[in-house]
């Protein structure tokens, strides 16, 4: 192409730098809120799609990290959570410290100079601590500390990640106290009054042991996002529980089939009544691709048209399942080919880019490379819809594509 629109990245991560939670939480909590201690690694192993790394006592044997210590949590900054500008081969399952890192994994004028190198103008960033969605903070026992370290987060992704150094190219995503729901509406209400435009939420909600959204539970949380128009923003992995086929699958199983839990989710919204409820929702899949879209819309109506009397969805699903997507649901993408051939059984508008920038997925620093090579066959004024116009749509950035809240 002669020209390639700047990008915008829907789907990029922050790794979280020490002070979070250290410099925002009340100091009766400064030893038991999340803090980074450096460890050796006694174990760690990534199968079946479960992560479980064990860490060690001071003085043991073996490599030596950073870990988030919260409660009873261990949890370690590893290759996978920072692994741009490392040959693909050299990326592997261990852990690292913070000076084993790309600095524009954490800092954020390295991270805008790393955006420029891959011709990026803005990005919105998913949390690594906290996992995807705040499950971190669902699973604590102490929910007066969870709530607090909610909020926390929320702060910090605002004003500091997202701050003046960022200069309106840093798009913020907020977290919610999953436990409540009406909470989180509240923690909604809080972040839209300061220019927040989306949350995140799980793709399965009960994978978390919470109620799914066919039951009323979410209905609060679904009204403050409605009023707002704040979109729900739903990672791969935000259910904790990765695709996988047995116990002992390797991570290369999981890895090829990441986009199931989104095509279930999806789903799920589909035919749940909740769009016809709350008509000014909207919801996003990162990192979920696009390519198996076409199908699943085609299932959806024909099981809406032809089994809908014993279905259970005669009387809340009103409307073809693929009308409800095309105003609703937007698909993220970063390496596609498959899909962006067969965009029109998708949708232009429903379509979003990504980098997965500092993962092991990322295409950094060759995003404008993949994506020119995979949408050379679209018009221009598709290809820029696709890679930065959907985007300053659905999240309210200025023509520019930058922040407006900044």
């Amino acid at each position: 192409m002669e020209t390639f629109p700047k990008i915008i990245s829907v789907d990029d991560h922050t790794v979280e730098p020490p002070h979070v939670w250290r410099d925002r939480l009340p100091s009766r909590y400064r030893d038991t809120g999340p803090r980074i201690v450096r460890a050796p690694l006694k174990e760690m192993t990534f199968l079946g799609g479960r992560f479980a790394p064990v860490m060690g006592a001071k003085g043991d044997e073996g490599p030596v990290g950073d870990w988030w210590v919260y409660e009873d949590l261990h949890r370690p900054l590893t290759r996978l959570d920072t692994a741009v500008g490392y040959d693909r081969d050299e990326i592997k399952l261990e852990v690292i410290t913070y000076e084993q890192m790309r600095p524009g994994s954490f800092s954020v004028p390295e991270r805008l100079a790393d955006m420029d190198v891959n011709h990026v103008q803005s990005a919105l960033c998913f949390p690594t601590f906290p996992r995807f969605c705040g499950q971190t903070f669902t699973e604590a026992k102490d929910r007066e500390l969870g709530l607090l370290g909610v909020r926390a987060y929320n702060d910090w992704m605002v004003e500091e990640w997202c701050g003046p150094l960022a200069r309106g190219r840093l798009i913020p995503l907020t977290l919610i106290p999953l436990w409540d729901a009406r909470l989180a509406a509240e923690e909604v209400r809080r972040n839209a009054a300061r220019g927040v435009r989306a949350v995140a939420f799980s793709e399965i909600p009960p994978h978390l042991g919470l109620p799914s959204i066919h039951t009323d539970a979410w209905d609060p949380f679904l009204q403050a996002c409605d009023e707002t128009g704040t979109v729900i923003a739903m990672h791969i992995g935000s259910s904790s529980r990765m695709p996988s086929t047995s116990a002992d699958a390797p991570p290369a199983v999981g890895s090829t089939i990441t986009f199931a839990n989104c095509c279930f989710s999806m789903v799920d919204w589909l035919m749940s009544g909740k769009f016809e409820r709350f008509p000014n929702l909207r919801i996003m899949y990162a990192e979920g691709q696009i390519g198996w879209i076409p199908y699943i819309l085609e299932r959806a109506n024909v099981v809406w048209e032809e089994n809908r009397g014993w279905g259970g969805v005669a009387d809340k699903v009103h409307r073809p399942p693929s009308e409800l997507f095309a105003e609703h649901v937007f698909g993220c993408f970063f390496d596609d080919a498959f899909g962006l051939k067969n965009l029109d059984s998708i949708g232009v508008g429903n379509v979003l880019y990504e980098t997965d920038y500092p993962h092991s997925d990322s295409t950094w620093p060759k995003s404008r490379e993949v994506g020119e090579a995979q949408m050379g066959h679209l018009d221009p004024e598709v290809v820029d819809r696709i890679v930065r116009g959907n985007a300053i749509d659905l999240l309210g950035l200025t023509p520019e594509g930058l922040w407006a809240g900044a």
